[in-house]
Protein backbone atom coordinates (compact mmCIF):
# COMPACT_ATOMS: atom_id res chain seq x y z
CA UNK A 1 0.00 0.00 0.00
CA UNK A 2 1.33 3.46 -0.78
CA UNK A 3 2.27 5.76 2.04
CA UNK A 4 -0.03 8.65 2.88
CA UNK A 5 0.78 12.02 1.35
CA UNK A 6 3.09 14.13 3.45
CA UNK A 7 1.71 16.68 5.86
CA UNK A 8 3.69 19.54 7.33
CA UNK A 9 1.29 21.13 9.84
CA UNK A 10 0.97 19.87 13.39
CA UNK A 11 -2.31 18.48 14.70
CA UNK A 12 -3.32 20.75 17.58
CA UNK A 13 -5.68 18.14 19.02
CA UNK A 14 -2.92 15.52 19.17
CA UNK A 15 -0.70 18.08 20.90
CA UNK A 16 -3.48 18.73 23.39
CA UNK A 17 -4.01 15.03 24.07
CA UNK A 18 -0.28 14.58 24.67
CA UNK A 19 -0.26 17.53 27.08
CA UNK A 20 -3.47 16.50 28.85
CA UNK A 21 -2.43 12.88 29.41
CA UNK A 22 0.97 13.96 30.69
CA UNK A 23 -0.51 16.47 33.16
CA UNK A 24 -2.95 13.85 34.46
CA UNK A 25 -0.13 11.34 35.07
CA UNK A 26 2.05 13.90 36.85
CA UNK A 27 -0.74 15.24 39.07
CA UNK A 28 -1.82 11.67 39.86
CA UNK A 29 1.68 10.85 41.08
CA UNK A 30 1.94 14.05 43.11
CA UNK A 31 -1.52 14.02 44.68
CA UNK A 32 -2.52 10.36 45.00
CA UNK A 33 0.74 8.79 46.11
CA UNK A 34 0.82 7.66 49.74
CA UNK A 35 4.39 7.23 50.95
CA UNK A 36 5.04 4.56 53.56
CA UNK A 37 8.42 5.56 55.00
CA UNK A 38 10.25 3.43 57.56
CA UNK A 39 13.89 2.95 58.53
CA UNK A 40 14.26 0.22 55.93
CA UNK A 41 11.99 1.19 53.03
CA UNK A 42 10.07 3.80 51.10
CA UNK A 43 7.01 2.24 49.47
CA UNK A 44 4.13 3.78 47.51
CA UNK A 45 0.44 3.19 48.14
CA UNK A 46 -2.65 4.94 46.82
CA UNK A 47 -6.02 5.74 48.42
CA UNK A 48 -8.04 3.56 46.05
CA UNK A 49 -7.86 0.47 48.23
CA UNK A 50 -9.02 2.44 51.27
CA UNK A 51 -12.14 4.07 49.83
CA UNK A 52 -15.02 2.13 48.33
CA UNK A 53 -15.77 2.95 44.70
CA UNK A 54 -12.69 5.09 44.15
CA UNK A 55 -11.49 2.54 41.56
CA UNK A 56 -13.90 4.22 39.11
CA UNK A 57 -11.58 7.25 38.96
CA UNK A 58 -8.91 5.09 37.35
CA UNK A 59 -11.16 4.44 34.35
CA UNK A 60 -10.81 8.16 33.61
CA UNK A 61 -7.43 9.09 35.06
CA UNK A 62 -5.36 6.11 33.87
CA UNK A 63 -4.57 7.81 30.58
CA UNK A 64 -1.47 5.93 29.44
CA UNK A 65 -3.52 4.36 26.59
CA UNK A 66 -4.13 7.86 25.19
CA UNK A 67 -0.42 8.68 25.35
CA UNK A 68 0.55 5.56 23.40
CA UNK A 69 -2.31 6.17 20.96
CA UNK A 70 -1.15 9.68 20.04
CA UNK A 71 2.45 8.43 19.99
CA UNK A 72 1.44 5.93 17.31
CA UNK A 73 -0.10 8.70 15.22
CA UNK A 74 3.07 10.82 15.48
CA UNK A 75 5.31 7.89 14.57
CA UNK A 76 3.20 6.88 11.58
CA UNK A 77 3.19 10.45 10.31
CA UNK A 78 6.99 10.41 10.36
CA UNK A 79 6.77 7.77 7.61
CA UNK A 80 4.43 9.73 5.34
CA UNK A 81 6.00 10.10 1.90
CA UNK A 82 8.42 7.28 2.74
CA UNK A 83 11.88 7.34 1.17
CA UNK A 84 14.92 5.02 1.53
CA UNK A 85 16.60 5.83 4.83
CA UNK A 86 13.44 7.10 6.54
CA UNK A 87 13.57 4.33 9.14
CA UNK A 88 17.19 5.02 10.00
CA UNK A 89 16.65 8.78 10.33
CA UNK A 90 13.49 8.25 12.39
CA UNK A 91 15.25 5.97 14.87
CA UNK A 92 18.30 8.22 15.12
CA UNK A 93 16.22 11.33 15.87
CA UNK A 94 14.03 9.63 18.45
CA UNK A 95 16.92 7.93 20.23
CA UNK A 96 18.95 11.16 20.38
CA UNK A 97 15.99 12.88 21.96
CA UNK A 98 15.05 10.18 24.48
CA UNK A 99 18.16 8.26 25.50
CA UNK A 100 20.56 10.96 26.79
CA UNK A 101 18.18 12.54 29.34
CA UNK A 102 16.91 9.15 30.54
CA UNK A 103 20.39 7.73 31.02
CA UNK A 104 21.54 10.99 32.61
CA UNK A 105 18.71 10.93 35.15
CA UNK A 106 19.38 7.29 36.03
CA UNK A 107 23.09 7.98 36.45
CA UNK A 108 22.43 11.03 38.65
CA UNK A 109 20.10 9.17 41.00
CA UNK A 110 22.27 6.07 41.19
CA UNK A 111 25.24 8.28 42.01
CA UNK A 112 23.23 10.12 44.65
CA UNK A 113 22.15 6.76 46.07
CA UNK A 114 25.75 5.65 46.55
CA UNK A 115 26.61 8.97 48.22
CA UNK A 116 23.63 8.87 50.60
CA UNK A 117 24.23 5.21 51.44
CA UNK A 118 27.86 5.97 52.28
CA UNK A 119 27.11 9.13 54.29
CA UNK A 120 24.00 8.22 56.28
CA UNK A 121 23.95 4.42 55.86
CA UNK A 122 20.14 4.28 55.75
CA UNK A 123 18.50 1.16 54.34
CA UNK A 124 15.70 3.18 52.75
CA UNK A 125 18.05 4.89 50.27
CA UNK A 126 17.88 2.35 47.44
CA UNK A 127 14.11 1.78 47.71
CA UNK A 128 13.71 5.56 47.50
CA UNK A 129 15.96 5.78 44.43
CA UNK A 130 14.02 2.98 42.72
CA UNK A 131 10.72 4.72 43.55
CA UNK A 132 11.87 8.03 42.06
CA UNK A 133 13.01 6.28 38.88
CA UNK A 134 9.99 3.94 38.64
CA UNK A 135 8.00 6.10 36.14
CA UNK A 136 10.76 5.42 33.63
CA UNK A 137 9.08 2.08 32.85
CA UNK A 138 6.96 4.12 30.45
CA UNK A 139 10.01 5.53 28.69
CA UNK A 140 11.53 2.05 28.37
CA UNK A 141 8.37 0.65 26.74
CA UNK A 142 8.13 3.75 24.56
CA UNK A 143 11.73 3.31 23.41
CA UNK A 144 10.98 -0.28 22.40
CA UNK A 145 7.93 0.89 20.45
CA UNK A 146 10.07 3.54 18.77
CA UNK A 147 12.58 0.84 17.80
CA UNK A 148 9.92 -1.36 16.20
CA UNK A 149 7.81 1.51 14.79
CA UNK A 150 9.18 0.96 11.24
CA UNK A 151 7.92 -2.65 11.41
CA UNK A 152 4.58 -1.51 12.79
CA UNK A 153 4.14 1.04 10.03
CA UNK A 154 4.96 -1.55 7.37
CA UNK A 155 2.45 -3.95 8.96
CA UNK A 156 -0.11 -1.13 8.88
CA UNK A 157 0.50 -0.47 5.20
CA UNK A 158 0.36 -4.16 4.29
CA UNK A 159 -2.36 -5.58 6.56
CA UNK A 160 -4.23 -2.60 7.99
CA UNK A 161 -6.95 -3.62 10.44
CA UNK A 162 -5.71 -7.22 10.52
CA UNK A 163 -2.67 -6.09 12.53
CA UNK A 164 -5.05 -4.79 15.22
CA UNK A 165 -6.99 -8.07 15.28
CA UNK A 166 -3.79 -10.10 15.62
CA UNK A 167 -2.49 -7.94 18.47
CA UNK A 168 -5.83 -8.13 20.26
CA UNK A 169 -5.96 -11.90 19.87
CA UNK A 170 -2.35 -12.27 21.00
CA UNK A 171 -3.06 -10.19 24.12
CA UNK A 172 -5.94 -12.52 24.99
CA UNK A 173 -3.86 -15.65 24.40
CA UNK A 174 -1.03 -14.29 26.54
CA UNK A 175 -3.45 -13.57 29.40
CA UNK A 176 -4.70 -17.16 29.17
CA UNK A 177 -1.12 -18.48 29.25
CA UNK A 178 -0.33 -16.23 32.21
CA UNK A 179 -3.36 -16.87 34.39
CA UNK A 180 -4.54 -20.34 33.35
CA UNK A 181 -1.27 -22.08 32.58
CA UNK A 182 1.06 -20.24 34.96
CA UNK A 183 3.39 -18.95 32.24
CA UNK A 184 4.80 -15.84 33.93
CA UNK A 185 6.82 -14.83 30.85
CA UNK A 186 3.55 -14.17 29.01
CA UNK A 187 2.80 -11.27 31.35
CA UNK A 188 5.96 -9.45 30.31
CA UNK A 189 5.38 -10.05 26.62
CA UNK A 190 2.01 -8.36 27.07
CA UNK A 191 3.83 -5.17 28.04
CA UNK A 192 4.87 -4.91 24.42
CA UNK A 193 1.71 -6.40 22.86
CA UNK A 194 -0.91 -4.35 24.72
CA UNK A 195 0.91 -1.02 24.57
CA UNK A 196 1.87 -1.92 21.02
CA UNK A 197 -1.84 -2.35 20.28
CA UNK A 198 -2.59 1.17 21.58
CA UNK A 199 0.33 2.45 19.53
CA UNK A 200 -0.85 0.62 16.39
CA UNK A 201 -4.36 2.03 16.82
CA UNK A 202 -2.79 5.48 16.61
CA UNK A 203 -1.86 4.70 13.00
CA UNK A 204 -5.60 4.87 12.24
CA UNK A 205 -6.06 8.32 13.81
CA UNK A 206 -6.69 10.10 10.48
CA UNK A 207 -9.31 7.57 9.45
CA UNK A 208 -10.97 7.58 12.87
CA UNK A 209 -11.44 11.36 13.04
CA UNK A 210 -12.91 11.35 9.52
CA UNK A 211 -15.32 8.51 10.35
CA UNK A 212 -18.95 9.19 11.35
CA UNK A 213 -19.50 10.27 14.94
CA UNK A 214 -21.17 6.95 15.71
CA UNK A 215 -17.72 5.34 15.38
CA UNK A 216 -16.66 7.14 18.54
CA UNK A 217 -19.83 6.04 20.31
CA UNK A 218 -19.28 2.45 19.15
CA UNK A 219 -15.76 2.42 20.57
CA UNK A 220 -16.86 4.06 23.81
CA UNK A 221 -19.72 1.65 24.46
CA UNK A 222 -17.81 -1.38 23.23
CA UNK A 223 -14.87 -0.59 25.48
CA UNK A 224 -17.11 0.23 28.43
CA UNK A 225 -19.16 -2.98 28.14
CA UNK A 226 -15.97 -5.04 27.81
CA UNK A 227 -14.42 -3.31 30.82
CA UNK A 228 -17.52 -3.84 32.94
CA UNK A 229 -17.66 -7.52 31.96
CA UNK A 230 -13.97 -8.19 32.56
CA UNK A 231 -13.84 -6.45 35.94
CA UNK A 232 -17.05 -8.00 37.29
CA UNK A 233 -16.33 -11.67 36.61
CA UNK A 234 -14.44 -11.95 39.88
CA UNK A 235 -11.03 -12.15 38.26
CA UNK A 236 -9.65 -8.89 36.81
CA UNK A 237 -9.44 -6.07 39.40
CA UNK A 238 -11.71 -3.10 38.88
CA UNK A 239 -8.91 -0.59 39.38
CA UNK A 240 -6.69 0.29 36.42
CA UNK A 241 -3.74 0.91 38.76
CA UNK A 242 -2.16 -1.31 41.38
CA UNK A 243 -4.06 -1.59 44.66
CA UNK A 244 -2.66 -3.20 47.82
CA UNK A 245 -4.42 -6.48 48.57
CA UNK A 246 -5.33 -7.30 44.97
CA UNK A 247 -3.92 -10.52 43.49
CA UNK A 248 -2.36 -8.56 40.63
CA UNK A 249 -2.44 -5.17 38.97
CA UNK A 250 -4.10 -4.55 35.60
CA UNK A 251 -1.22 -2.20 34.78
CA UNK A 252 1.91 -4.07 35.75
CA UNK A 253 2.04 -5.98 33.47
CA UNK A 254 -1.04 -4.86 31.50
CA UNK A 255 -4.00 -7.18 31.01
CA UNK A 256 -7.04 -7.42 28.74
CA UNK A 257 -8.74 -4.89 31.01
CA UNK A 258 -6.27 -2.28 29.71
CA UNK A 259 -7.21 -3.23 26.15
CA UNK A 260 -10.86 -2.53 26.97
CA UNK A 261 -9.85 0.74 28.65
CA UNK A 262 -7.88 1.72 25.53
CA UNK A 263 -10.91 1.20 23.29
CA UNK A 264 -13.13 3.13 25.71
CA UNK A 265 -10.73 6.07 25.91
CA UNK A 266 -10.20 6.26 22.15
CA UNK A 267 -13.98 6.53 21.81
CA UNK A 268 -14.00 9.42 24.29
CA UNK A 269 -11.08 11.05 22.47
CA UNK A 270 -13.03 11.01 19.20
CA UNK A 271 -16.25 12.32 20.76
CA UNK A 272 -14.75 15.34 22.55
CA UNK A 273 -12.49 16.36 19.66
CA UNK A 274 -14.77 19.06 18.23
CA UNK A 275 -15.29 20.65 21.65
CA UNK A 276 -11.57 20.72 22.42
CA UNK A 277 -10.66 22.10 18.99
CA UNK A 278 -13.19 24.89 19.51
CA UNK A 279 -11.62 25.71 22.89
CA UNK A 280 -8.11 25.65 21.43
CA UNK A 281 -9.24 28.04 18.70
CA UNK A 282 -11.05 30.50 20.98
CA UNK A 283 -9.58 30.27 24.51
CA UNK A 284 -6.08 31.64 25.04
CA UNK A 285 -5.67 29.79 28.36
CA UNK A 286 -6.20 26.43 26.65
CA UNK A 287 -3.76 27.44 23.93
CA UNK A 288 -1.03 28.58 26.35
CA UNK A 289 -1.35 25.51 28.58
CA UNK A 290 -1.18 23.10 25.64
CA UNK A 291 1.84 24.87 24.13
CA UNK A 292 3.72 25.10 27.45
CA UNK A 293 3.14 21.48 28.48
CA UNK A 294 4.12 20.18 25.05
CA UNK A 295 7.28 22.29 25.11
CA UNK A 296 8.17 20.88 28.54
CA UNK A 297 6.65 17.41 28.24
CA UNK A 298 9.80 15.28 28.37
CA UNK A 299 11.38 17.27 31.19
CA UNK A 300 8.16 17.31 33.20
CA UNK A 301 7.76 13.56 32.99
CA UNK A 302 11.41 12.87 33.78
CA UNK A 303 11.75 15.20 36.75
CA UNK A 304 8.32 15.32 38.42
CA UNK A 305 9.21 12.56 40.90
CA UNK A 306 12.57 14.24 41.56
CA UNK A 307 10.69 17.41 42.50
CA UNK A 308 8.39 15.44 44.76
CA UNK A 309 11.34 13.71 46.45
CA UNK A 310 12.95 17.09 47.06
CA UNK A 311 9.82 18.39 48.80
CA UNK A 312 9.63 15.29 51.02
CA UNK A 313 13.30 15.75 51.97
CA UNK A 314 12.93 19.47 52.68
CA UNK A 315 9.85 18.99 54.86
CA UNK A 316 11.65 16.35 56.89
CA UNK A 317 14.90 18.29 57.25
CA UNK A 318 13.15 21.55 58.13
CA UNK A 319 10.24 20.31 60.27
CA UNK A 320 10.89 16.58 60.80
CA UNK A 321 7.56 16.06 59.05
CA UNK A 322 6.67 12.94 57.08
CA UNK A 323 3.32 12.62 55.28
CA UNK A 324 0.83 10.10 56.74
CA UNK A 325 1.20 6.52 55.53
CA UNK A 326 -2.55 6.16 54.96
CA UNK A 327 -5.33 8.46 53.66
CA UNK A 328 -6.22 10.15 56.95
CA UNK A 329 -8.04 13.49 57.22
CA UNK A 330 -4.62 15.18 57.46
CA UNK A 331 -3.50 13.42 54.29
CA UNK A 332 -6.51 14.69 52.32
CA UNK A 333 -6.22 18.16 53.82
CA UNK A 334 -2.63 18.52 52.59
CA UNK A 335 -3.30 17.46 48.98
CA UNK A 336 -3.04 21.02 47.58
CA UNK A 337 0.47 21.23 49.05
CA UNK A 338 1.42 18.20 46.97
CA UNK A 339 0.52 20.00 43.78
CA UNK A 340 2.12 23.34 44.60
CA UNK A 341 5.27 22.06 46.33
CA UNK A 342 6.44 19.52 43.72
CA UNK A 343 5.49 21.92 40.90
CA UNK A 344 7.76 24.62 42.36
CA UNK A 345 10.55 22.11 43.05
CA UNK A 346 10.33 20.63 39.54
CA UNK A 347 10.41 23.96 37.68
CA UNK A 348 14.19 24.61 38.01
CA UNK A 349 14.87 21.15 36.58
CA UNK A 350 12.65 22.01 33.59
CA UNK A 351 14.62 25.19 32.97
CA UNK A 352 17.92 23.32 33.20
CA UNK A 353 16.67 20.52 30.95
CA UNK A 354 15.46 22.91 28.26
CA UNK A 355 18.72 24.87 28.39
CA UNK A 356 20.82 21.73 27.98
CA UNK A 357 18.65 20.02 25.37
CA UNK A 358 18.19 23.13 23.19
CA UNK A 359 21.85 24.19 23.31
CA UNK A 360 22.97 24.92 19.72
CA UNK A 361 25.64 22.73 18.19
CA UNK A 362 29.15 24.21 18.33
CA UNK A 363 30.17 26.13 15.24
CA UNK A 364 33.57 25.48 13.73
CA UNK A 365 36.08 28.30 14.19
CA UNK A 366 36.69 30.56 11.18
CA UNK A 367 39.23 29.13 8.85
CA UNK A 368 38.80 25.59 10.17
CA UNK A 369 36.69 22.77 8.89
CA UNK A 370 34.56 20.69 11.25
CA UNK A 371 34.67 16.94 11.07
CA UNK A 372 31.38 15.34 10.01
Amino acid sequence: MAANPARTSRDSYVDFLRAFSLVVVVIWHWVFTILVITESKVAPLNPIGFLRGMWAMTWILQVMPVFFFVGGFAHRRAFDNYRPGTSRRFLARRMRRLLPPVLGLIAAWVGLGFVLRAVIGAEWVWPAVILVLSPLWFIIVYLVLVAIAPLGVRAHWKWGELAIVWLLGLAAVLDVLRFTHGQSWAAWVNFLVIWGLAHQLGFFYDRLIEAPRRTGWALLWGGLFALIALTNMGFYPRSMVGVPGERFSNMGPPTLAIVALTILQIGVVLLVRDYVLDKLATDRRWQRLSVWVNANSMGLYLFHTTGMALVVALLYLAFEYLPPGEPTFEWWLTRPIWIIGPAIATYPFLRLYRRVMTRPAPVAAEGKTSTP
